[in-house]
């Protein structure tokens, strides 16, 4: 088996909060990230894609049409955009890194398996020190 990462970046806003709670609980909880006029990040994407090398090509997958695949189920639709308002697989859900990550996993898994690979993994930096891994259900 061998993994292959294409690394992707993004800008976008968003918010923490909860409607149902106060904005004294959503700040206790959230913090600066709760800020009623949002904040924005400068996000590093990676996507690792598992697989057996094709004896034809070389490759696991071509990373061009796993770019290709990311633009148009993840970058047109995050990039420079309100992550609670804007994107339409966080709808009603927290915009933390934690839930975009397996909104990503939602979005791109189908997709890659019909370019003959498997979704290994996803990363998201958030900030120099914040970053999650999510490796699916």
């Amino acid at each position: 088996m061998v993994y292959i990462t294409r690394k992707e970046t993004f800008s976008a806003a968003h918010k923490l909060t909860r409607p149902d709670w106060s904005l004294e609980k959503n700040e206790e909880v959230f913090g600066k990230c709760s800020n009623p006029n949002w904040h924005g990040h400068n996000y590093q994407l990676w996507v690792t894609v598992k697989g057996e090398i094709n004896p034809e090509t070389g490759f696991v997958t071509n990373l061009a049409e796993i770019s290709l695949l990311l633009k148009h189920y993840v970058l047109d639709k995050v990039d420079h955009k309100n992550l609670n308002m804007d994107v339409d697989f966080m709808k009603g859900k927290l915009s933390s890194t934690e839930v975009l990550a397996v909104e990503i996993w939602k979005q791109i898994e189908n997709p890659i398996v019909k370019l003959g690979c498997q979704l290994h993994s996803i990363k998201i930096q958030e900030t120099d020190k914040n970053f999650i891994e999510y490796f699916g259900s």
